[in-house]
Order: C-alpha cells, then structure tokens, then sequence
C-alpha cells in the first residue's frame, strides 16, 4: 500500500508550520527583575555603582567593569577607589566610607557539601558560605 506523497508531505508541513512559530522563551535571558533595574551605561541615577565584569588575569593588574566603566584595581570611580577585588564582588572607598559590591547581589548562593552525600548520590547537604 503506497502513500501518495503529496498529500502526506502537505500534511507534515502543516504539523511542524505550526509549532515553528511559536514564542520560546530565551533560557539564557537573565531573570526580569534584572533587566528592569540595570541602568544604562554612565546613567548617575541609577541609585549608585554597580558591579558588572571582573577580570583577574595571572600576569597584569585585575579589572571591575562597573556602571559601563572599565576601572582598574587603584583606580577611581565617582570619587571612590577600588580597593579590593575577587572572583565574587569589589570593594570600593570613598569619602563616603566602604562600598561592598557584588556580580549577583539578587541570588541567593549555597554550596554543595558533598563529603556528606550518600553511595550513589551527586548531591550532598547545603552548607552556609563563609
């Protein structure tokens, strides 16, 4: 029994037209509430400095891109210095005293202890982070 293939290849078209169409959602698309509050680069009324890139290199001096602006560790940003860098956050200081800031202040973080798991298991007990 032969299948006409015309009709059958009409047919597959419409199924799969349908669904190509649609709306997905982007998963690397950061989570709404970040994109409602990230200022444009350079906007001062952004409620104060934000953290956006670190750059620790082995051979050089480590980099924050904060608020748009390239600042090496030593610099000034808006009358305050970069003091201390690392993989997780910057600190800054000023006449307004110290500024800690972080790449992802809105999530919540918590390690693994994996020295805890079970036989079998890839996932141990949450501990605090230091």
């Amino acid at each position: 029994m032969a299948i006409p293939v015309m009709p059958f290849s009409a047919l597959l078209l419409m199924l799969f037209a349908g669904g190509a169409g649609a709306q997905t959602a982007d998963p690397t698309r950061p989570p709404d509430r970040w994109l409602a509050n990230t200022p444009e680069a350079g906007d001062s009324t952004s409620g104060g400095p934000r953290l956006q890139s670190v750059l620790l290199p082995e051979n050089g001096r480590p980099v924050a891109v904060i608020s748009g602006k390239t600042i090496a560790l030593g610099e000034s940003i808006d009358g305050a210095t970069l003091v201390s860098l690392n993989e997780r956050g910057a600190v800054l200081r000023g006449p307004e005293g110290v500024t800690y800031l972080y790449l992802a202040p809105d999530v919540e973080k918590n390690m693994l202890d994996r020295s805890r798991s079970g036989p079998g298991s890839k996932v141990g007990r949450k501990k605090e982070l230091p």
